[in-house]
């Protein structure tokens, strides 16, 4: 649904959408052309926390309920030139603005985006009271309406994961001496004599009487044998915990304060802080 002067009010707070309806941030503020009085601009949170403001044309932006599409991508408005959300845009940062979306800048008038005829002129407040009550103008910028905003800086705290060191299992080799006992086997030669007995004679006499003879045995030993082999002894893993702390974060919030500068006759006190 396009979007009307009427219904401009209406966007603070709704969601902005880029056109292929990725979520870019919640609408703050609009601003308004200061020679037309007419809305121009959507000032959007954005960035961790919406602790960024980026501006983005009210141009064919269309309502969809609780969200408002423009049509730019998120990366194109997240990468808007900066400018100070302090209320108004100076001309440099709306030429600046206007030159990023690709839009013709005119320094006499600025387009509002609005279809044209769509703005009543008679609900523009002037410096005279109008049916609501409206007493006095602004003298900083074009009169929006009866009351002054007083708005403070609130301090949003959140956190973001980054890399706090790296572990790692690393395997090497070392090596040691192992002593170890094995028993071992060898044999020796024993001499052993018998005498010449009816059983054994007949073994005595084989052979030549008188001869020269030679007889062996064969000798064994065991000598120890080393073997070696890879055995899986145990598996180690590297495993994370989460471990909560609590930590304080100091910062400086700024505070918008109002007083009263007038007559001394004015009732109440002259200056206040609000």
């Amino acid at each position: 649904m396009t979007i009307n002067t009427s219904d401009v009010a209406s966007l603070r707070g709704l969601q902005l959408i880029d056109r292929d309806g990725d979520k870019v941030g919640k609408i703050d503020e609009i601003y308004l052309d200061e020679q037309t009085g007419q809305p121009e601009w959507l000032a959007v949170n954005t960035g961790l926390f919406g602790t960024n403001v980026s501006f983005v044309p009210l141009a064919q932006a269309t309502n969809e309920g609780d969200q408002v599409r423009v049509p730019y991508e998120k990366s194109q408005i997240k990468d808007a030139p900066n400018a100070q959300a302090d209320g108004q845009l100076s001309q440099e940062e709306e030429q600046r603005l206007y030159s990023h979306y690709g839009l013709d800048y005119g320094e006499q008038h600025s387009d509002s985006g609005l279809a044209e005829g769509r703005f009543d002129e008679s609900t523009r407040t002037t410096g005279t009271s109008s049916d609501r009550g409206t007493v006095g103008h602004d003298t900083s910028g074009p009169t929006t309406d009866e009351a002054m905003t007083r708005s403070e800086e609130e301090l949003k705290v959140g956190t973001a994961k980054r890399e706090a060191g790296r572990a790692r299992l690393r395997k090497y080799v070392v090596t040691e001496n192992v002593t170890q006992t094995v028993p071992v086997q060898r044999e020796e030669v024993r001499v052993e004599r018998e005498p010449i007995t009816d059983a054994n004679v007949g073994n005595a006499m084989e052979g030549p009487a008188i001869s020269e003879e030679e007889h062996e045995v064969v000798l064994h030993e065991e000598t120890p044998v080393v073997e070696k082999q890879a055995v899986p002894k145990e598996r180690v893993r590297l495993d994370v915990d989460t471990h909560t702390e609590e930590r304080q974060v100091s910062e400086e919030v700024r505070s918008e304060q109002i007083e009263v500068d007038g007559d001394d006759t004015a009732r109440g006190d002259t200056k206040r802080g609000i």
